[in-house]
């Protein structure tokens, strides 16, 4: 692992991905339930900024994205930490590890991240649901794990 550029590639591209693959997943599951895009991407500055976040227009939408992105990047560069510094299974089964670091990453920002932010209807519990488990293990877990077994070695 003394390739200098593989940490930061690994976080960037595996951070990228599992970014647009998780905004894409929600605003196609809340265009189901008549939630347009813009209101999404408001709903994630609304963490930072609170319910003024609605009425910014594509301003707040684009600072929900920019925050989007920013927490992907963390939760990849956690992840490549982890994988560096922690036990050998995380270097041996990202297969295995990255789905399971995706539920780790659901629970965190439904339990922790959302409840603690400025998100304006305060939530006390979200119920995990198949469709949401599915797409953080997969979208967001594996593509990591994946980006840091491929490109930090």
């Amino acid at each position: 692992m003394s390739n200098s550029k593989g940490p930061w590639r690994a976080i960037l591209i595996g951070g990228l991905i599992a970014g647009a693959l998780d905004i894409t997943y929600a605003c196609v599951a809340s265009s189901f339930k008549g939630v347009d895009a813009m209101t999404i991407m408001q709903s994630v500055a609304s963490g930072l900024i609170g319910a003024r976040a609605y009425e910014g227009g594509t301003g707040t939408a684009a600072l929900g994205l920019v925050l989007h992105f920013a927490m992907m990047l963390i939760i990849a560069a956690i992840f490549v930490l982890v994988r560096r510094h922690g036990p050998a299974i995380v270097r041996e089964r990202p297969a295995l590890v990255g789905p399971l670091y995706g539920v780790a990453v659901y629970f965190v920002m439904n339990r922790m991240v959302i409840p603690l932010s400025a998100f304006p209807m305060k939530v006390d519990y979200i119920p995990a649901t198949f469709l949401s488990l599915a797409a953080h293990m997969f979208f967001i877990g594996w593509v990591i794990a994946w980006a840091a077994a491929r490109f930090d070695n």
